[in-house]
């Protein structure tokens, strides 16, 4: 779904808001510190409850998709499931990737299963996740994602994607979905470093 002209300037104005969503760390350079990651505790696609503080130890990844989503979305969730893979061992165990519906009317835990399997998300290491109407705009709008629906009924969203490191502390955004996918490896492995050091 192409962005609107609402969009586009909404995605502007965040990121000339919050500076930290380019980075370019050298090698060995530690990554910057935003703050504290915004909490939240939404539905899993499997019906229980996940915390962000349930994955504390872990470094994670959190983005914003929804299932009938039929362009943008489905790359986002490509690019992670190749790079979950491309984490061997230390995909699930010590990296999750989060990714929270910005559609929670029609995102049943059901239907997010069904979009999981469908795009090779399955499995230790991801979680899927839907809420209230009010628990999703909370998260969102605190994570600075702008969510909108249209009038066909697609959501009109910011694509934006946070690394959370093992202490719960917002490190890096990515914008977009084109981001470099061996950027984004480079910085889990960084953070992976840090817990190890």
């Amino acid at each position: 779904m192409a962005p609107t002209v609402a969009g586009l300037a909404v995605a502007f104005v965040l990121s000339a808001a919050v500076p930290s969503l380019a980075h370019q760390p050298g090698r060995d350079a530690r990554l910057p510190t935003i703050g504290a990651a915004p909490a939240f505790a939404l539905t899993t696609a499997d019906g229980g409850r996940l915390a962000l503080a349930d994955l504390r130890g872990k470094i994670v990844a959190v983005t914003f998709i929804y299932a009938t989503c039929a362009d943008t979305c489905p790359l986002l969730t490509a690019k992670l499931a190749a790079l979950g893979k491309r984490m061997g061992k230390d995909f699930g165990a010590d990296v999750a990737f989060v990714a929270i519906t910005v559609d929670p009317e029609r995102d049943t835990p059901g239907v997010l299963r069904s979009y999981a399997q469908a795009h090779g998300a399955r499995g230790a290491g991801w979680a899927f996740l839907t809420g209230t109407p009010a628990e999703i705009k909370d998260v969102a709008q605190r994570y600075g994602v702008f969510a909108r629906k249209t009038d066909r009924g697609d959501v009109d969203h910011t694509f934006l994607t946070s690394l959370v490191d093992r202490a719960g502390a917002l490190r890096v955004q990515y914008m977009g979905v084109r981001f470099d996918p061996n950027e984004m490896l480079r910085d889990l492995h960084s953070l992976l470093r840090e817990g190890s050091r």
